[in-house]
């Protein structure tokens, strides 16, 4: 294949990897079981796309087809987990996709595609971090009577497609009116994520744990509460009014930020317990749990309320409150903690751990991203670093433009791990595979095309940012990982006749 000829696709053997997989040294302790990873797909994936992008896809754009919307989403998910599912079995080592790009597709790739997990990750998390404040302050008020200084709630700055940048300015009690100094309580839930992720995994994991059952339980308990005022005749017509069948693919794109999360799984190969079984049940497990409980979410609320009359802001309690319901504020509200305290843990723990695989090649400073803490086996150095860049994020940053940029990277990913699983299957045949997606040709094709067609419905705006996002890494990349790169070393890297002169 003259492609992979090339210096610039130099690609790391799969061998090698699995020889790193079982050297001694500074590896992470295997803890996690399936449930544990069932557990941190869910804490990751079921948080603010549940309980506030619903209302405002089904009102704007998909109507009572949100819920095919989310079974459209569902099923490109579905494609890409059963291709994460055979790589992070066959290669359980820190790095998801950026790991199995760098075995398949060559080094550039693998860089292009971890720093734009560098991009889901971060901005994701400093998104939920900057999110959480607000469900905080309302928890305050409502049960304890607290309320805090205006100030402290939000960033200095905002910005809007309109007109740009512009001061944030809030109204204080005394009614006059002050610029925002920043968001305390974003910053404040960001530091305690960071301290349970540094102290270990089985930690991190329990905590999660916790985060879920109560996030879980209070969408059952919604569920179960709604379905007794739904009417059928709020799902006619099914179709949106305005887009008709265009809005379920239109609904999908958008809602589709519901699901990133469950991927972050495959970052944790290393700390499975048996990642040849629990990766697969754990990524494939997480995706049918969220689907389940997104499909009957989205079924409940466009059957309680008409869905050109939902609250965009807040559908799911609003929609309680409208049949009497009065406790629902209260359960939403504890509900959108728990489940964004768990998914900006799992952001924040999946991040070092891309971090470490990139190191590790060489692509990063090895003694700071890849210090592994002597007593807690964990990440501590780019733990700490991403715990200080969401916090600082969280408090000072306007980031409600970037939310659909989380979306657009995290379905650039999932391309390119279907595009994978088959390359391989073509490079190296005979690795052993101890779980093997099935109709392999079909399914990573269709991974493809599924993912990458939901990518074309976001817009020119989210694609030029991705793209300006990008340019920065090549930079660095062409700057300093490549003449670093540990490839340089090893003559018979893939990809290439002869080595590259070392760095």
């Amino acid at each position: 294949m003259r492609w992979f000829s090339s210096p610039w696709f130099r690609r790391k053997p799969v061998s090698l990897l699995i020889e790193e997989m079982n050297e001694e040294g500074d590896r992470l302790h295997r803890r996690l079981g399936p449930l544990a990873l069932i557990g941190l797909g869910v804490g990751a994936t079921i948080g603010s796309g549940l309980y506030v992008s619903t209302g405002l896809v089904a009102r704007d754009v998909a109507g009572p087809s949100i819920m095919l919307s989310f079974l459209v989403a569902a099923v490109g998910c579905g494609f890409a987990a059963l291709c994460y599912s055979e790589l992070a079995s066959m290669v359980p080592v820190a790095g998801s996709a950026y790991t199995y790009a760098y075995a398949t597709l060559g080094e550039m790739l693998a860089w292009i595609i971890g720093w734009d997990l560098i991009l889901e990750y971060a901005v994701g998390s400093c998104f939920v971090a900057n999110g959480w404040s607000g469900y905080f302050d309302s928890m305050l008020r409502n049960l304890f009577g607290v309320h805090m200084d205006p100030r402290l709630l939000r960033s200095p700055w905002d910005f809007s497609d309109d007109v740009g940048f512009f001061l944030n300015r809030v109204t204080l009690p005394n009614g006059v009116e002050a610029i925002a100094w920043f968001n305390l309580p974003a910053v404040l839930i960001t530091v305690l994520i960071t301290a349970v992720l540094v102290i270990g995994i089985r930690e991190s994991a329990g905590l999660n744990a916790a985060m879920v059952l109560m996030n879980v339980a209070v969408i059952l308990t919604l569920i179960g509460a709604g379905a007794a005022y739904v009417d059928p005749k709020n799902w006619s017509p099914f179709l949106h009014e305005d887009h008709g069948w265009r809005g379920v693919a239109m609904g999908a794109a958008k809602i589709f930020i519901a699901y990133i999360g469950f991927d972050s799984i495959s970052t944790h190969a290393e700390e499975a317990r048996n990642p040849s079984k629990d990766m697969p049940i754990g990524i494939i497990g997480a995706l049918i749990v969220c689907t389940v409980l997104y499909v009957s979410t989205a079924a409940v609320l466009t059957g309680m309320i008409p869905y050109r009359q939902l609250d965009v802001s807040a559908p799911l309690a609003a929609a309680m409150q409208a049949k009497g319901l009065t406790f629902a504020g209260t359960m939403i509200t504890l509900g959108i903690l728990a489940g964004m305290t768990s998914s900006l843990l799992v952001g924040n723990l999946s991040q070092p751990r891309v971090l470490l695989a990139m190191a590790r090649d060489g692509l990063l400073p090895i003694r700071f991203f890849g210090a592994v803490h002597p007593l807690f086996k964990t990440p501590w150095k780019s733990t700490l670093l991403v715990g200080f860049v969401v916090a600082m994020g969280g408090a000072l940053a306007p980031l409600s433009f970037l939310a659909e940029l989380v979306s657009i990277g995290t379905l650039f990913a999932f391309v390119i791990v279907s595009a994978a699983v088959w390359i391989l299957r073509i490079t190296d045949p005979d690795l052993p595979r101890p779980f093997r997606a099935p109709f392999v040709q079909f399914v990573s094709t269709m991974g493809v095309l599924v993912n990458g067609g939901l990518m074309f419905w976001l817009g020119r705006d989210n694609w030029i940012r991705l793209l300006a996002w990008l340019a920065v890494g090549m930079i660095i990349y062409f700057g300093y990982s490549r003449r670093h790169s540990l490839l340089n070393r090893i003559p018979e890297a893939v990809g290439s006749t002869t080595a590259p002169p070392a760095a």
